[in-house]
């Protein structure tokens, strides 16, 4: 359905987890491609992708092959989780409480709050990083309030601007980053630029395994961004158009940070190999990155004021949260992050990458369950009314089958681990790569599947369900 919407949305936009009515739907799935192409272009993903060959001591080629694996196969599962926005129309994570219940939905809207709201912080510690090294007189702590100030008045104006802003950046940072390659390429400071490090099994499984959960960590929030697009919009376009933008836009990031850091001497800090290896245009570099991250940090923001305004309205059932109340909540989760992020340690970023890789083994069962729902179980059909109710309406305050399976899909995992919590004895035997992401998606998805199928009852909601996605 085209409405005026399409063409003269609001700036700020109005809804918050509520289901966005046909009238208000507006954007094209091309807009998918730039905001994921565009916002995986930044400093989190380069110092991400720099670890391949950093810690796991890959060289340069097989570096760059368990990049592209990695960021393949997790784009499937992330792209897959965005086609479900515009069908559903509403926010990723109270969705989930058609699969899990009003009630049991909370474990997870949780977790991937926790989530957000580290990348949030984590972030900002890099713009904070990018503006210092930049603008040398403005210390590191005054660079993470100005990033997180900025970051704010993106997210409370909210979808609309967010979009814009990616759209613009994906030329831009492009061009950027295109430039930067072609500089170190032709200015490399190291002898041992292809020859340092070598393949070894350990070290790429755990480099693909980075890539696939840097994927898979934005499928609690990806619908969020195409749940404004026209309900009509084919599911393959927006699977297709969100798939390239995210895949191309963080394998280009991921590879930069591991050619900066081959290209420069041992032991360097990421973002400074990035700044010595783009010699005199390495301060136009920082200005992008900067910008970048200012921008997608929006994103996190976001996410984490939804999860939020999702854990209070599932107590609080008769509140209608606006878009004051987002900004709100804005202010508040930044404030915090804020105060977090200056008293942060030297080894900030480590300890978030080290704290995902954590959160990603309670995430990964959560993504095999929605998927299985939406597209096995469900096909897309869904009692939005119900969704919002106290009671969970048809779908109830918990789904046994639900939790069941997502128990199950955490303990499997725990032999494959290798967090800094725990290593798990085959991880360790295998000299530390983690496979339990893998052994997560295989074993949960057949088991909720199956479990699905055999209750009666279940069946029955689901039959009383079909005229979904109706207010």
């Amino acid at each position: 359905m085209v409405t005026a919407a399409t063409t003269s949305a609001p700036l700020i936009e109005k809804h918050t987890i509520g289901y966005v009515p046909p009238e208000d739907r507006h954007g094209k799935t091309r807009d998918l491609f730039t905001l994921w192409f565009g916002g995986n272009i930044a400093p989190l993903p380069i110092v991400t992708g720099a670890l391949g060959v950093q810690m796991f001591h890959l060289n340069l080629v097989w570096g760059i092959v368990a990049i592209l694996v990695g960021h393949l196969v997790g784009g499937v599962l992330m792209a897959l989780h965005s086609a479900q926005g515009p069908q559903m129309g509403i926010p990723q994570m109270i969705q989930s409480r058609a699969q899990f219940g009003s009630l049991g939905a909370l474990l997870v809207v949780l977790i991937a709050g926790v989530m957000y709201i580290g990348f949030f912080a984590s972030n900002i510690v890099l713009a904070g990083k990018s503006l210092h090294g930049v603008v040398d007189s403005v210390p590191v702590p005054v660079g993470i309030v100005i990033g997180a100030l900025g970051s704010g008045i993106i997210g409370i104006i909210g979808y609309r601007f967010i979009h814009v802003l990616n759209r613009i950046g994906t030329w831009v940072l492009g061009a950027g980053i295109v430039l930067g390659f072609g500089y170190i390429f032709t200015h490399v400071q190291t002898a041992d630029f292809l020859t340092r490090g070598s393949f070894n099994l350990s070290g790429w499984l755990a480099t693909v395994s980075l890539a696939a959960l840097w994927q898979i960590a934005f499928a609690p929030y990806v619908s969020d961004y195409s749940r404004y697009l026209p309900a009509n919009v084919p599911v393959a376009a927006t699977f297709w158009t969100t798939y390239l933008g995210t895949v191309l836009g963080s394998s280009l990031s991921f590879i930069f940070g591991a050619v900066a850091v081959l290209a420069t001497p041992v032991g360097m800090d990421t973002m400074d190999a990035v700044k010595l290896a783009t010699g005199s245009i390495g301060p136009l570099m920082l200005v992008l990155f900067l910008l970048s991250v200012i921008s997608h940090n929006a994103l996190n923001l976001y996410g984490a004021v939804l999860s939020l305004i999702t854990l209070v309205q599932t107590f609080a059932y008769r509140w209608i949260p606006t878009a004051k109340s987002r900004a709100v909540l804005s202010v508040i989760v930044l404030a915090a992050c804020c105060f977090a992020a200056v008293g942060a340690s030297a080894n900030f970023i480590g300890h978030f990458v080290d704290m995902v890789l954590v959160l990603l083994v309670v995430l990964v069962p959560w993504t095999a369950i929605n998927l299985i729902d939406f597209y096995a179980i469900h096909k897309g059909q869904y009692d939005i009314g119900s969704i919002f109710k106290v009671d969970g309406g048809i779908y109830g305050r918990y789904n046994p089958q639900a939790l069941l399976a997502y128990a199950i899909g955490i303990i499997v995992q725990i032999p494959f681990m290798n967090t800094p919590l725990y290593v798990g004895p085959i991880s360790e035997h295998i000299n530390g790569a983690d496979l339990s992401w893998i052994v997560g998606l295989l074993i949960t998805s057949p088991l909720y599947y199956w479990l699905a199928n055999r209750d009666s009852a279940y069946k029955r909601r689901l039959s009383t369900g079909k005229l979904a996605n109706s207010m």
